[in-house]
This record gives C-alpha cells, sequence and structure tokens, in this order.
C-alpha cells in the first residue's frame, strides 16, 4: 500500500505529530534533534505513554476484577528506567533469572510484588529470589521443587505452570501454550506437583499459572486459558500470563486492552471461583508502541532492489531474524510512502534485512529513518555482532529528553577481557 502521513503516526506513540517543516515530533521532542544529541542508532521511548499503558492495563483490569494485579513481563524491555516506571505506576513486575531480579530491585521494584519466571532456574537464581523476598516463584518442574525445598527455611509463595494445551495463532518460536511446549508441566504432571506442594511445610500453593504465547492477535485462545487453568483446581490465585499482540503494521489489528481484559474476565467469571484473584502479564503490548529506533542511512545501491543500509540492523533488532516480525518505516522529515526499497543493516550476514519492501520518499545517504513500534524485546536482544556498539535509550516526556542508559563504548567491548 502507498502510505500517508496518518498511516504511519498511527504506529507511533499516542500524540506524535509532525513539525511545520514535515519533521516527526515525540513527546514533544523532534527527532532530527534527538538524533543529533544522542546519536544514531538510539531508541527513543515515550515515557508519558508508557505510563500512560500502564495505567490503561491497570484500570481496565482493576475495572473488570477487582481482586487482580497487573505484572509487567519484564524480559520484553528489562531496561532500570523501565522497572522504576513500572513501580511508580503501581505494576507488580515478572523476572526470568537473576539477572532481571538485580535490574528490578535496582529499578525500585518491590521484591514482594515480583514473580519470578524460567523454565530451567539455577540456585543461584532461586537463592537470591528467596534472599530478596520475591513473593511469588513460578515452579516450572520438579527440580525447582527439590531446589525450593533445600533453599526456603521460611515460607514461599509459588504457582505451578500448567501446560493449556493451547495453540495460538503466532510464530513457532513464540508459542508456549500448546501441547509438547518446554514450559510448564502437563495436566497430570501439574496435579502431582500440586499435591506434592500441599504436603510442604516451606513451599505455600497459592495457585496455577498458565501462558499461550506472545504476539497473538486473538482474544479468544488467550481468554480459553482460564479454563484450562480452572481444570486443575480451586487455588487462591490464577495466572493467566500475557500474550496480546501489538499493531506492528498497517493491516494488523488486535484487540483494544479493554476487549483483551474483558474476555479474559468474562471466562474468569465463567471457570474461576469469584473470590479468587487474578495476574495478567502484559509484556510486548505494555511498552511496543512507546518505542522507537531511530538509524542514519549510510548507503543507497539502486537496482532491482534497492538497498537502503543504515548504521544498525540486527544488532539492535533481532526480532526481524528471528521471529520474521514486520515492521514498518517512514524517513524523519518525509513522512509518507515512495520508492519500494529493502531497509537492511551493516551486518555482514544476508539476513541482516530490516524491512522487506517498504516504502521510503527519495531516500538519500545521511537521511534519518524511523522504525516505529520496537520498544519491545529491540533492546531486549541488543547484542555486539561485528563489534556494535548496543544503542541508548533514551526517555522523552514533555519536549524533554534524557538518556536513561547510555550507549556501549569501545572500552567497554574490552571491559570483561582477562588476558
Amino acid at each position: 500500500m502507498n502510505p500517508g502521513a496518518a498511516d504511519l503516526l498511527g504506529l507511533f506513540p499516542p500524540g506524535t505529530l509532525l513539525a511545520d517543516d514535515g519533521t516527526l515530533v515525540v513527546a514533544g521532542c523532534r527527532l532530527d534533534e534527538l538524533a543529533d544529541e544522542f546519536g544514531t542508532p538510539a531508541y527513543i521511548v515515550d515515557e508519558t505513554a508508557l505510563r500512560e499503558r500502564a495505567r490503561e492495563f491497570a484500570g481496565a483490569l482493576s475495572g473488570g476484577w477487582p481482586s487482580s494485579r497487573v505484572v509487567f513481563a519484564s524480559k520484553s524491555f528489562p531496561c532500570t528506567a523501565v522497572y522504576r516506571v513500572m513501580a511508580q505506576e503501581g505494576l507488580g513486575v515478572d523476572v526470568a533469572g537473576a539477572g532481571e531480579l538485580v535490574l528490578a530491585l535496582a529499578g525500585g521494584v518491590p521484591a514482594r510484588d515480583m514473580v519470578m519466571h524460567g523454565n530451567a532456574k539455577s540456585d543461584t537464581d532461586l537463592s537470591m529470589a528467596v534472599e530478596a523476598g520475591v513473593g511469588t516463584i513460578v515452579v516450572d518442574n520438579f527440580d525447582d521443587i527439590d531446589r525450593l525445598e533445600r533453599l526456603v527455611t521460611g515460607e514461599q509463595g509459588v504457582l505451578v505452570r500448567l501446560i493449556p494445551g493451547i495453540t495460538a495463532d503466532t510464530h513457532a518460536a513464540i508459542a508456549t501454550g500448546h501441547d509438547g511446549s518446554k514450559f510448564g508441566l502437563s495436566p497430570a504432571d501439574a496435579r502431582r506437583a500440586v499435591e506434592r506442594l500441599r504436603g510442604s511445610d516451606r513451599l505455600r500453593l497459592d495457585g496455577v499459572h498458565v501462558h499461550v504465547g506472545s504476539q497473538i492477535l486473538d482474544a479468544e485462545p488467550l481468554a480459553r486459558a482460564a479454563q484450562a487453568a480452572a481444570a486443575l483446581g480451586d487455588f487462591d490465585v490464577y495466572d493467566l500470563g500475557g500474550g496480546l499482540g501489538v499493531r506492528y503494521t498497517y493491516t494488523e489489528h488486535p484487540p483494544t486492552v479493554a476487549q483483551y481484559v474483558g474476555a479474559l474476565t468474562e471466562a474468569a467469571r465463567e471457570h474461576l471461583p469469584s473470590g479468587s484473584r487474578i495476574l495478567i502479564e502484559p509484556g510486548r503490548s505494555m511498552v511496543a508502541r512507546a518505542g522507537l529506533t531511530l538509524y542514519r542511512v549510510l548507503t543507497v545501491k539502486r537496482g532491482e532492489p534497492t538497498f537502503v543500509a543504515v548504521d544498525g540492523g540486527m544488532g539492535d533488532n533481532l526480532e526481524v531474524s528471528l521471529y520474521g516480525q514486520r515492521f514498518e518505516a517512514t524517513i524523519a522529515n518525509r513522512v509518507g510512502g515512495g520508492d519500494v526499497v529493502d531497509l537492511v543493516g551493516r551486518h555482514c550476514e544476508s539476513g541482516d534485512r530490516l524491512i522487506a519492501g517498504v516504502e521510503l520518499d527519495d531516500p538519500q545517504v545521511g537521511d534519518l529513518i524511523a522504525v516505529p513500534v520496537t520498544g519491545a524485546y529491540c533492546m531486549t536482544m541488543a547484542n555486539n555482532y561485528n563489534g556494535a556498539l548496543r544503542p541508548p535509550v533514551v526517555f522523552c516526556s514533555g519536549g524533554t529528553a534524557r538518556a536513561v542508559q547510555r550507549r556501549e563504548t569501545y572500552d567497554d567491548l574490552l571491559r570483561r577481557d582477562l588476558a
């Protein structure tokens, strides 16, 4: 399709607009000025949009099921400043391992408000969680129980992760609820775990956890997880996971937060005990649209196809290579369609193709490229391929910008060397 300004603006953080000269302005900050100040590539986050999204989730869930809590799936954007926002907005946080636990604590998240996940938790992961006072640990396997019984001296709240047997329409790499998933326990094994935990004098069984997958554009399979959880029995807590997809392209139309939460709570009223507590774990849908990535064009090779190469790529966005995720893009001061090109990265791999067949208006060397909806998993999986320096994270709000995580330096690349 030939995207216009309105199509593109609908992918950027809410409130994004065009300056008089046609330059994109996010949270009151011109993208060209941000590039001049912080360099490229750079992750730009609309802090106000991030906070408003947290409030939208919390309000929708509490309105539909009063005994409930939103728990941010922090693997989607494990940045200390993001943890701090979630803590300030009163959300819980889920962590997968000791590293995310350390970041969450540094961001001011109370340990009691954390949920620890992981299909292969080490002694270190669990001992750090227990020592910190993490409120809930999700038991993914019987080895978790063995380790916790050895490490816990007081009382530790746990949930049993159940494989719900739901196959969602998403990429295989991010589907988790199907039979044979590496996450969780089969119904028969989950029942065995429940019985064992009920006999423990240290592990307090609070309930059950289910998760169907990620980037799911239909609320029905997400809501169906409540029925699967109910089949395991009556509990005080049901963690229904996350998985709500986001709009990366013009043709995608995921459920709204209200529609998603409404479907979950309707299913909960049908299948779950009325006095139980519900947790949900939005990640991608919490942070994706609040973020964008800025690049500078380094090279244009005109032909069939025309390659527009930028100063980043799979070093800062692995979503394309791992999941085939489609993104859109625009030149920051010439918003809209134009030439059909392949936007590629600078890394030494043919798979380093950010967007195949994207329309850019007469791209030239030096142009600033904005790729929206990169607030989820891009910073998470940033890497040093070809010695790339991981980009800074820049928060913008009310016309003011500040780096909350600096760009790596070449000294950082050498810092861990011992010889």
